[in-house]
């Protein structure tokens, strides 16, 4: 009798410098089998040739027929990069029923940066009664939008409670501009206006990009003949659709992290972890208690940004391989300082670009003096030209005069207002800056090497020609500037593990005195009182550097380091191994003594009786979950509902206050037949 073969799974993480790509599949054993694992370089102006090149890799070194694949799931760091580094797609916030006094509150302000914003009479009450709607203001601006932004962000005051003007607001964006639009009730059912109109226009400026990378592995996978379902994994490491993250962008902040959680799980088989992800980019640090990674009931913190996005409870930091390295400024021994932008390394441009890096290099060499700006460069993304619309007249100038070959700064940039004006090109990602970092540094000290190391020295050479406070050169050669680069990365790793963990135990590890006590702790700072510190539980390292910066790990957090076989491809293999988890919510309350009114979904209806108002509330979230489960790609999801009742006694007599009622729908995604 023939055995039907296993159906091979495909992962795949975009990370800010790799794709990752893992062949796996399930077996008698738990683990199942990684059949091959791949990397190649993340090419930001055409996802697919980073996707192809790993997956073909991967598929050449498993001799496998890529017909025999029955599911793609894809988890990825874009757009938690496009958070850390103030990234994203030039966005119009319309407000609908709030004053400007309201921006002030929450980071909105912060967020929305020179981006536009509209205030519309109108929204509702508490209980879902309208106030007038009154959009001609925002049917007189649309047609100068159109033309500056990407797309839409709408909120409207209460409008989980009745999301009515949102929709006349979505529908008059759509009908005018045909432009993405993003309505706030559609992202989250909790109340909190401005943050809640954050997390709108978060995720209004993140569509472009994930729609890029969605596009880009469809596309890929329809040239080599893969039918399978494309999954992506979301910020709480549950798997949805490719089409409905698409819409909801925001809700794959996190997803890579998420991922590698998922994946630490699944290779070390540890109930009881920190799990620290170091990428290109960022390190992201989170705990595992009894086998599942903590959630953030308040909703997920990137780049400084409290969102309304149900997340794993990660804390990410901006520290990576790829990380930019300064100096401290004014200091007699100054430090090294360390992210949180992300730089192309010289290593990685000398690589692609050759004899254009490294006689700029050579030339700023031969100066007598060293330069602020030497071994920095700017080159082009190369994003769709459609992305850098509304640029001022000397952000388009200085745009047109840089190219697809990086261009040494100290021949670009004649004054610090054009040094400003190039931070805001790079903020909106249509900049790269090149420059040194610890992954040019572990390239002079041989303990990296697939870049040019040759490229990398000359970086290392200059940045140690920089002066500390006496006018002393900071290190007499390459190597020693790029071994203090590594120890410092260490370092750093063990403070913001230490952070993390003070802040699940309920200190806030950045902002308490226990951010000065983990810094003398892990420094092993004499003095009179001595300190020391100690995990509870050991640090499972992530990601391809994590063998080479995390080996110096253990004696700063007082526990062991384990870094897995396949740490290199965590975030991959953990998007293969997740399931489809969605939610929805429905609330009732009551306005007037003797009225329930519903509000689930789109819909607002009032009923007489209590229990009938509660028994249709649960039937709507059942059939809204079931429909949501379908669409995030699962046909045979197991449904909870938990109803939440808020009451009152008053002289023996029970008040109805309100009802939350909660389905959750979970089950594996679907695979190709």
């Amino acid at each position: 009798m023939r055995v039907k073969p296993k159906p091979l799974f495909l992962g795949i993480d975009t990370g800010g410098t790799y794709t990752d790509a893992v062949l796996w599949s399930e077996t008698g054993s738990p683990k199942g089998k990684v059949l091959a694992k791949a990397k190649a370089l993340t090419t930001r102006n055409d996802l697919a040739v980073g996707i192809s090149g790993a997956v073909d890799a991967v598929l050449e070194k498993a001799g496998t027929d890529p017909a025999s694949i029955k599911l793609v799931s894809m988890s990825t760091t874009l757009a938690t990069n496009a958070l850390v580094e103030g990234q994203g797609g030039r966005v119009a916030l319309i407000m609908i029923g709030f004053s400007e006094a309201d921006l002030a509150r929450d980071g909105l302000k912060t967020a929305l940066g020179t981006d536009p914003v509209l205030f519309c009479p109108g929204g509702h009450d508490v209980h879902g009664n309208a106030a007038k709607l009154d959009l001609s203001g925002l049917e007189a601006a649309l047609p100068e939008l159109a033309g500056s932004v990407s797309g839409f962000a709408v909120c409207a005051y209460f409008a989980t409670r009745n999301p009515a003007h949102e929709l006349a607001a979505r529908d008059l964006i759509r009908e005018k501009t045909g432009l993405p639009v993003t309505a706030s009730h559609e992202l989250s059912a909790k109340l909190g206006g401005p943050r809640r109109a954050l997390t709108t226009l978060l995720n209004a400026r993140l569509i472009s990009m994930i729609d890029r990378l969605v596009a880009a592995t469809e596309g890929f996978l329809a040239a080599r003949k893969i039918v399978a379902p494309l999954m992506v994994v979301r910020g709480d490491g549950a798997l949805v659709s490719a089409a409905f993250a698409r819409q909801r962008p925001i809700e794959t902040i996190l997803s890579g992290p998420a991922a590698s959680l998922v994946g630490a799980r699944h290779m070390t088989g540890l109930d009881d972890a920190v799990v620290s992800d170091i990428g290109g980019t960022t390190t992201d640090v989170a705990v595992l208690d009894s086998g599942r990674p903590r959630l953030d009931p308040e909703g997920a913190t990137v780049g400084g940004f409290r969102t309304m996005v149900e997340a794993v409870a990660m804390r990410t930091f901006g520290l990576g391989g790829d990380s930019e390295v300064a100096l401290e400024d004014g200091a007699l021994n100054p430090k090294i300082l360390l992210g949180p932008r992300r730089l192309v390394p010289l290593a990685l441009a000398g690589m692609v670009h050759g004899e254009a890096v490294t006689a700029e290099l050579e030339r700023q060499l031969r100066a007598p003096n060293p330069g602020r700006m030497d071994g920095r460069f700017a080159v082009r993304t190369g994003v769709p030209e459609r992305l850098a619309a509304g640029l001022t007249a000397p952000e388009a100038k200085l745009y047109e005069a840089i190219g697809a070959v990086p261009l040494a700064l100290d021949r670009l940039l004649s004054s610090n207002a054009q040094n400003a004006t190039l931070n805001r090109l790079v903020s909106r990602g249509l900049v790269h800056i090149c420059g040194f970092t610890p992954s040019d540094a572990a390239h002079v000290v041989a303990k990296q090497s697939n870049w040019d190391a040759a490229t990398a020295r000359l970086g290392a050479e200059l940045f140690a020609r920089k002066r500390d406070g006496r006018g002393q050169a900071i290190a007499a050669t390459p190597e020693a500037i790029s071994e203090r680069v590594l120890v410092t990365l260490t370092r750093w790793s063990a403070e913001y593990i230490l952070e993390t963990a003070f802040a699940e135990d309920g200190l806030d590890g950045a902002a308490t005195v226990a951010h000065a006590l983990v810094q003398r702790a892990v420094d092993a700072h004499p003095g009179i009182a001595r300190l020391s510190v100690a995990l509870d539980r050991p640090v499972i390292g992530l990601g391809a550097s994590a063998p080479l910066h995390y080996a110096g790990l253990p004696p700063l957090i007082g526990n062991g380091c384990i870094v897995p076989d396949d740490t290199d491809v965590a975030n991959a293999l953990g998007a293969v191994v997740g399931q489809v988890r969605v939610s929805a919510e429905a609330r009732v309350s009551q306005p007037q003594e003797g009225l329930f009114r519903l509000a689930s979904g789109q819909t607002v209806r009032d009923f007489i009786d209590e229990e009938k108002a509660i028994a249709a509330a649960e039937a709507d979230v059942r059939a809204i979950v079931a429909e949501r489960a379908k669409d995030a790609g699962s046909d045979s999801a197991e449904i909870e509902v938990a109803t939440e009742f808020r009451v009152s006694t008053v002289e023996s007599h029970r008040m109805f206050i309100e009802a939350h009622v909660v389905a959750v729908a979970s089950g594996r995604p679907r695979i190709a037949v």
